[in-house]
């Protein structure tokens, strides 16, 4: 790894945060002066461009103080959103129906440590893998 890679990884994540405070401020409604003030009693800073991830999870963190109601984040894969519907069917029989339980589960099933960079195929073996889990915990039970 050479040393600006870490930069390169992050930066993804970074355009996600500042598209996710753009919508947010339109969700709001902000006035240009009143989003470029909040910026500035946030972080220091009047730009989205010059903050770091952490100053822009810290802006979303206040909007959601000022009453933004945080939307569920989709995938835009198919397979990925048929994956989140089986895990979501499956919670009342779950110990832990957590996304990191989903991230463990998908890993046991294909090695791949996130469903959302499952190809068609991985995800359509976590998808039967899920489906099979299901047919178990909703048979009726023999006594």
């Amino acid at each position: 790894m050479q040393p600006g890679d870490a930069t390169v990884k992050r930066r993804p994540e970074r355009n996600v945060l500042v598209a996710r405070v753009h919508c947010a401020r339109k969700e709001l409604a902000l006035t240009e002066d009143s989003y470029r003030d909040l910026l500035r009693r946030v972080t220091g800073k009047t730009s989205c461009s010059a903050l770091d991830p952490a100053q822009l999870r810290a802006v979303l963190v206040e909007f959601e103080r000022l009453g933004l109601k945080p939307r569920p984040r989709l995938s835009g894969k198919a397979h990925v959103r048929k994956i989140f519907a089986l895990w979501a069917a499956l919670k009342p029989h779950l110990e832990n129906p957590s996304r990191e339980a989903l991230r463990a589960f998908v890993l046991r099933q294909t090695g791949v440590a996130d469903p959302e960079w499952l190809s068609p195929a991985q995800a359509n073996q976590v998808t039967e893998g899920l489906k099979a889990w299901q047919r178990r915990v909703e048979a009726p039970h023999a006594d």
